[in-house]
Order: C-alpha cells, then sequence, then structure tokens
C-alpha cells in the first residue's frame, strides 16, 4: 500500500481512537464525544495524508518521525487553541495524544508504506 494511503487509512483510525481519548482525559466532554470523534478522524486524515506524502519523498525513519511529530503537534496546537465552553482550553488533553497520534504516523507510514513503481524506460 503506497505511503499516502496507509497514512490516510491509519490516520482516521488512530484520529478516531484520539478522539475518543476525550472520555478518559476530561470526562465532561462525554456529551459532546461524537463531534469529538468526528473532528478527530478528520484531524487524523490530514496528518496522515501529510505525513504520507512526506514519507514518499524522503526515505528516512528519522524525517518521518520528526515530521509526524511536527504535524500531530501542529494540528493538535490548532484544535487546543479554539475556547471550551467555559472560555478555557484543553491544552495537555488534546496537545498529548495528538502529538503521538502523528509520532506513530510518521513511524508506520515510513517501516510499511511501499514505494510507487518506477516506470521502466
Amino acid at each position: 500500500m503506497s505511503k499516502p494511503v496507509l497514512g490516510l487509512l491509519l490516520g482516521a483510525v488512530l484520529g478516531a481512537i484520539d478522539g475518543l481519548t476525550a472520555l478518559f482525559s476530561a470526562p465532561e466532554t462525554t456529551p459532546a464525544i461524537a463531534g469529538i470523534v468526528i473532528g478527530s478522524t478528520i484531524k487524523g486524515l490530514l496528518a496522515g495524508v501529510i505525513i504520507g506524502f512526506v514519507a514518499r519523498k524522503y526515505q528516512s525513519m528519522k524525517i518521518g518521525i520528526i515530521v509526524g511529530l511536527i504535524v500531530g503537534f501542529a494540528l493538535a496546537f490548532a484544535v487546543a487553541a479554539i475556547p471550551n465552553e467555559q472560555g478555557g482550553h484543553y491544552w495537555v488533553e488534546i496537545l498529548i495524544p495528538g502529538t503521538l497520534v502523528g509520532l506513530i504516523l510518521g513511524f508506520l507510514t515510513q517501516r510499511f508504506g511501499t514505494q510507487p513503481n518506477k516506470a521502466i524506460r
């Protein structure tokens, strides 16, 4: 499976799991869990595609993991910056799982994704 497609699929799964962690880290979010899981899944899809394309371009586990960390953190930061109903933020509850999703995606896309076949000339 190509690295961008693998990133897309894994991003969706890991994003949904990331969203479900809200039930444990912030139980008061239970009424909004459906929206949180959908948003986290979309965030995971986006991260997976970005990380997958970078993994396809650079054949380096180190670059894949670093880019995964950066993309995961950046997307999680963008979501965590949105204030909740009380005007506060869920910095830790969003940043830690989001960054871990990016790290895992960076590793898995480099490790298990395949390169496209080059045309023989």
